[in-house]
């Protein structure tokens, strides 16, 4: 007889299954998994050495991101994502990121600058000796902390929704050369601003953050999808 589920045990469940979502999503993005692919559980299972069970719940997971798709009597295939679909939420985490940000220029207590700034200057390190991995753990908790103070809940919500649709994406601009030092800079002008309490240039330079972000994305996509199909055709 098993015993009652623990929270260790929850943790471990989590860890294990954002493992694999990030795993099937960075092979999606970069075109190792195709539009219009079949996955099966029973396969995936065996690759990642667990049961059906987290398998189905990345299945969830990447389908929340847009990433797969359940169709009747196909099962689960790859999502195709158009360059205008990302685009579009781009555009929209642009404006509730610059929204957030200049009301966290405005409300932010001492306690949450100071924790801000700790956390970016805690991270010049991760520029010189960091990896691409290590990079996007510190910049989802930056950005997580300007939405806290912020001290919006609505917004939140909806910027955070947004974000884990697009957070494969944002993960794989790190990949690019020099995209972690000049994410790091962006990252400084922002903190100098919330500390000032310019709301108005954050807001605009929290903007232009994410739409470079959404610019680096893309050129990642494009060029890993290219390598890939011409990789495929030399083999064919």
């Amino acid at each position: 007889m098993t015993g009652p589920t623990t929270s260790a045990d929850r943790r471990g469940k989590g860890t294990v299954v954002d493992a694999i979502v990030q795993a099937l999503a960075d092979d999606i993005i970069s075109g190792n998994l195709t539009p219009g692919t079949k996955l099966d559980a029973q396969t995936m299972a065996e690759r990642f050495g667990v049961s059906r069970t987290p398998i189905r719940e990345t299945f969830g997971h990447l389908a929340a991101m847009g990433l797969l798709t359940h169709r009747p009597n196909r099962g689960v295939i790859v999502a195709t994502v158009s360059s205008d679909d990302l685009s579009d939420l781009y555009e929209a985490m642009a404006e509730l990121e610059a929204a957030l940000a200049r009301l966290a220029a405005l409300r932010m207590n001492s306690d949450q600058r100071q924790t801000l700034l700790e956390l970016h200057q805690d991270s010049v390190h991760l520029v010189r000796d960091g990896t691409a991995d290590e990079y996007a753990r510190y910049n989802q908790r930056f950005h997580a902390l300007i939405f806290e103070g912020a001290h919006s809940s609505q917004l939140q919500q909806l910027a955070e929704a947004t974000r884990h649709r697009l957070s494969p994406f944002r993960r794989a601009q790190f990949r690019l050369s020099n995209r972690v030092s000049k994410s790091w800079e962006e990252h400084d002008a922002i903190v100098r601003a919330i500390l000032a309490g310019d709301a108005d240039g954050v807001a605009r330079l929290m903007r232009l953050h994410v739409q470079t972000v959404s610019a680096m994305s893309a050129e990642f996509v494009a060029e890993h999808q290219q390598a890939t199909g011409a990789k495929r055709k030399a083999n064919t």
